[in-house]
């Protein structure tokens, strides 16, 4: 097997940060919800959007709003603390970033501005962070964007994200930034750490589809990986890697051209298995080249090819932060290389083992396979 590091990639198409990426065309089309672009304060009489949002802290729309329980709660501890507050939507991009920057705990690639900020460039929505503040300081935010072609609002960065998490100081605000969001709305895959409020409240989350992560605590190599499994499932993981290994791989780090490649072989296989692709979207392209371009600053990006011969068996595009690897996307030509995706796998958690990081995240869905390997994390979903 040939092991190859692709430097100059890596430096060229991945590690750079370009100038000016918060430089972009802010010009709205007539078209979706109208509200201000830019910032402004909720509360002034000419704009009759923002007046409703002033009054969610009146008795009647707190008591409409709000689970029983919260809205007594709210009524009798926290009123002369709530009529002293002020909402504030925010549009501009520069100042998002900003409230980004202050809010963000910077614990997971999805904590990371770059990297939402890779799938905003690609599908351009419209921004719409809500902003909960008094006279002194800033107290929780909510950053949404609107996506005209599914005429909804998501997290900012769409709903690829994951282990999404609530801007806020107190617990307190979670419930009333909730109130404040706009119609129709999907906040996906949020995490359970960020849910510590009154029961009742909580009944507003359903349950998402669970991401699955690997601990590298006590795991020393792909061996101690398989040993956890069970006999068959190890026998078969191991069969798929010497099936590959006899053919004399070649693994190319940080040949970020072959993205392309990537895209092919991934949008083929769906079709092969009658799916479809998120590829056939050229955004969804674009936000990864984004992703790949960005990288550097916050993430760091690698890229895994295994060539057999003259042919492209597979790619996996990483992200690395806060000692995690995270697989982000992949393609395998399992039509000619059959066992490709399991010798990856287990080269995967062997590089992530060499570079030091503490754990793996394979991201959401089982695809009927992540459940019997790896660890579940429960996420969940608001919606109205």
């Amino acid at each position: 097997m040939d092991y190859q590091k692709n430097s100059s990639a890596s430096e060229n198409e991945a590690g750079e940060q370009p100038p000016g990426s918060l430089s972009i065309n802010n010009k709205k089309k007539d078209s979706g919800p109208s509200f201000k672009t830019g910032s402004f304060l909720v509360g002034q009489k000419n704009n009759s959007q923002v007046t409703k949002l002033q009054n969610i802290f009146s008795p009647q729309s707190l008591k409409n709003a709000l689970p029983l329980a919260l809205t007594d709660s709210y009524q009798t501890e926290y009123s002369e603390f709530l009529k002293n507050l002020d909402i504030e939507i925010v549009s501009d991009v520069k100042r998002c970033f900003e409230l980004w920057e202050e809010f963000s705990p910077k614990k997971s690639l999805f904590d990371t501005w770059e990297f939402r900020l890779a799938f905003f460039l690609a599908y351009k929505p419209k921004l719409h962070f809500i902003l909960l503040k008094n006279k002194s300081e800033n107290l929780a935010l909510l950053p949404l964007c609107y996506e005209e072609d599914k005429k909804k609002y998501f997290w900012f960065g769409s709903a690829w994200q994951e282990e999404n998490k609530f801007f806020a100081k107190k617990s307190i605000f979670i419930p009333l930034l909730l109130a404040l969001s706009p119609r129709p709305i999907l906040l996906n895959a949020i995490s359970l750490d960020d849910i510590s409020l009154d029961k009742q409240f909580t009944e507003d989350f359903r349950p998402d589809d669970s991401k699955y992560i690997l601990d590298l605590k006590n795991i020393q190599s792909p061996e101690d990986f398989l040993m956890r499994l069970k006999k068959n499932r190890r026998h078969d993981l191991r069969k798929d890697r010497r099936r590959i290994e006899k053919q004399n791989p070649q693994i190319i780090i940080n040949n970020f051209s072959n993205f392309e490649d990537l895209v092919k072989i991934s949008t083929e296989r769906l079709k092969q298995k009658g799916g479809k692709a998120d590829w056939k979207d050229p955004r969804r392209v674009e936000a990864f080249r984004q992703v790949i371009r960005l990288g550097g600053k916050s993430y760091k990006m690698r890229m895994i090819t295994v060539r057999v011969g003259k042919k492209v068996a597979g790619v996996d595009l990483i992200a690395l932060f806060n000692d995690c690897y995270h697989t982000l996307k992949c393609g395998y030509d399992v039509k000619n290389f059959s066992g490709i995706g399991n010798f990856v796998n287990l080269f995967e958690i062997q590089d992530a083992i060499c570079l030091g990081m503490k754990k793996i995240d394979f991201l959401q869905n089982s695809y009927q396979w992540k459940d019997r390997w790896f660890e579940e994390v429960l996420l969940v979903k608001y919606e109205k």
